[in-house]
């Protein structure tokens, strides 16, 4: 099969290399019928993941079609067309008990694309699949279904649960990028009093408006200012970092009031300076997380609704054997991409 495979910091290809099979009667094979590529993808081939290691393959969110099963999956047979979860869960270690997926000790956790090959590829191996794909339901069409593996959750789960919103609040969206919009969307859900948007490119920003952004700030002309000016100085009860760079999650910190939450999404390659000497007598709360998808089943019922604006991220389509242009495509600013969605040929 072809897949797109890690070579090291810089390198990647869609090469021909052997087809997955079977390792574990946990494991099922998914024919990837539909896949997108993350922000932590290129974090991985920035160097910023050294536990990657080349000959890997790429990805962890997909859609597909469950072409063969081992001997203990009882929630799915070949056939059933299933969303490929961000993160698997062995269902019976400490953490998957207290539905804290993504830390999981019994060899889940975030390891598509990451520890194991992932779904960058005509065919991947699930781990854990009872808890780790999930049935669609008809009225969901593909690309839609892809943003709930890994976006979704992520922005809904690590932003706004963990920042705490709640209605009245004043929240702070630093990036606009696909994981800062859907947070811009899922802090809607809570009626908070404004949501505020920040970034460099005013094509996000226009999108964060047209999810729910009651204002926006370019990140270069000092968004602190407006949040005082909306927040009476007081500064935003939630500030959700959704970057992964030192400057904006101090922007962060900056801007969020006494008692208030940070809470950080964004995946970082390098230190960041916690200014404790400005902190320590704030009561602010500053939460890290990796996306555990306990809520995938909720969102993915709020999609087939028509409840959640999923289709509005998609800006760039490719056939599956395009990936390394779609890559080019996702990575320059220039092209205004959100998220790119890769689909197997018809043909």
């Amino acid at each position: 099969m072809k897949a797109l495979v890690f070579h090291g910091p810089g390198r990647s290809s869609w090469d021909e290399v052997p087809e997955p099979s079977i390792k574990d009667g946990a494991d099922v094979i998914v024919r990837v019928d539909s896949v997108t590529i993350c922000g932590t993808d290129l974090h991985i081939l920035k160097g910023d993941l050294p536990e990657v290691v080349p000959g890997t393959v790429l990805g962890h969110e997909a859609v597909g079609e469950v072409v063969e099963t081992g001997g203990d999956v009882r929630t799915v047979r070949p056939g059933d067309r299933v969303l490929v979860s961000c993160v698997s869960a062995c269902g019976r270690c400490r953490f998957c008990r207290e539905a804290r997926y993504g830390q999981c000790l019994g060899g889940g956790g975030w390891v598509l694309g990451h520890l194991i090959d992932g779904t960058q590829a005509e065919y991947v191996r699930v781990p854990f699949a009872d808890l780790s794909v999930h049935p669609l339901p008809g009225a969901l069409d593909s690309q839609d279904a892809v943003l709930l593996a890994d976006i979704f959750p992520t922005a809904y789960e690590v932003g706004v649960l963990n920042g705490r919103v709640r209605p009245g609040d004043t929240v702070v969206v630093v990036g606009a990028g696909p994981i800062g919009l859907a947070a811009v969307a899922t802090a809607r859900l809570f009626s908070p009093g404004h949501v505020i948007a920040v970034d460099l490119a005013p094509s996000r920003l226009e999108m964060a408006r047209k999810l729910g952004a009651d204002a926006v700030a370019d990140a270069k002309e000092n968004p602190a200012h407006l949040v005082e000016d909306l927040t009476g100085g007081l500064g935003a009860d939630v500030a959700i970092e959704a970057v992964g760079l030192p400057e904006t999650f101090e922007l962060c910190t900056r801007m969020v009031r006494p008692g208030g939450h940070v809470a950080n999404v964004g995946v970082h390659g390098k230190p960041a300076v916690l200014h404790l000497e400005d902190l320590w007598i704030k009561d602010v709360t500053i939460t890290t997380g990796l996306v555990d998808t306990f809520s995938t089943p909720m969102l993915m019922d709020m999609a087939a609704a028509r409840r959640l604006p999923t289709s509005s991220l998609v800006t760039h389509s490719f056939e599956l054997d395009r990936m390394e242009e779609a890559y080019d495509v996702f990575s320059t600013a220039e092209s205004g991409a959100l998220k790119v969605i890769l689909e197997r040929s018809a043909a």
